[in-house]
């Protein structure tokens, strides 16, 4: 049987690019989205034909959900429970970026909270959910080793006076993972936060020109700009349990962004 992933936010950019690399290695697959119902199809045909490339076959489900909203929380891991039966992996992706990216001396209360919702408190009242049903698998089979995977940034601790709410909510998540790691490690299941520098997707798309020159003139030792498969290669790295007696800790994927020079 298939271990079967939940990566939230996996119609485009990231979240395609993690469920992709789980599906290349014989996953099934929960593409939730919150809006574009063809992007999250699309994942969905990608997926099964990059597993049946790699000699897999796999299913590969697609579930709308606003993971700010609780009844649609509790939908989508309905969904997983009932479609596919198990969970073996959580990845919490979905995020929006600042709205109006506002000079924190004019950013809005009504901004902050719709931000909030989706990048902190969703992850963190989903993890709630699929840990409770990950702690019944862990009993019921002391072999499971399920994970929950929080995809960070690096602006949880590099500041953009434009995009207060964003640092903070990513700030906070790095908590998140913290937080579960101590309460499920007694249960077996490990908890990990993978953090991204810039990414060439949607969000980072009206930034291109502005982050090419910076790449170019040394933002980070890899002069390039991270894919999503290499967010991806890296979930896939702590899918695998390759890390066991590691948990609650961050894993950058940023060309090397925190590499100090003098």
């Amino acid at each position: 049987m298939n271990q079967v992933a939940l990566i939230t936010g996996a119609s485009r950019g990231i979240g395609r690019g993690i469920a992709l690399e789980l599906a290349a290695e014989g996953f099934d697959v929960v593409i939730n989205y919150a809006g574009n119902q063809a992007a999250a199809a699309e994942t969905a045909k990608l997926c099964t034909e990059r597993a049946a490339t790699a000699g897999h076959t796999i299913r590969a489900e697609v579930c709308q959900a606003d993971v700010g909203q609780a009844p649609d929380r509790e939908r989508l891991t309905g969904f997983t429970r009932e479609s596919l039966g198990r969970l073996d992996l959580l990845v919490n992706n979905a995020g929006i970026t600042s709205i109006g990216r506002a000079d924190l001396l004019d950013a809005t209360e009504e901004n902050w909270d719709a931000l909030m919702a989706v990048n902190l408190k969703g992850p963190f009242f989903l993890s709630q959910l699929a840990a409770r049903w990950m702690v019944e698998q862990t009993e019921a089979d002391a072999e499971r080793r399920p994970k929950i995977i929080n995809i960070s940034s690096v602006s949880a601790h590099a500041v953009s006076t434009n995009r207060g709410d964003y640092c903070v909510a990513k700030a906070g998540l790095g908590m998140v993972t913290k937080l579960f790691a101590a309460r499920l490690a007694d249960h077996g299941i490990n908890v990990y936060e993978v953090c991204p520098g810039v990414i060439a997707s949607d969000m980072t798309a009206p930034v291109r020109e502005k982050y090419d020159k910076l790449i170019a003139d040394g933002l980070t030792p890899i002069r390039r700009w991270g894919e999503p498969s290499d967010v991806g290669k890296a979930v896939v790295a702590l899918a695998h349990d390759y890390f066991p007696f590691t948990t609650g800790e961050v894993f950058n994927v940023d060309g090397g962004f925190n590499v100090r020079k003098l």
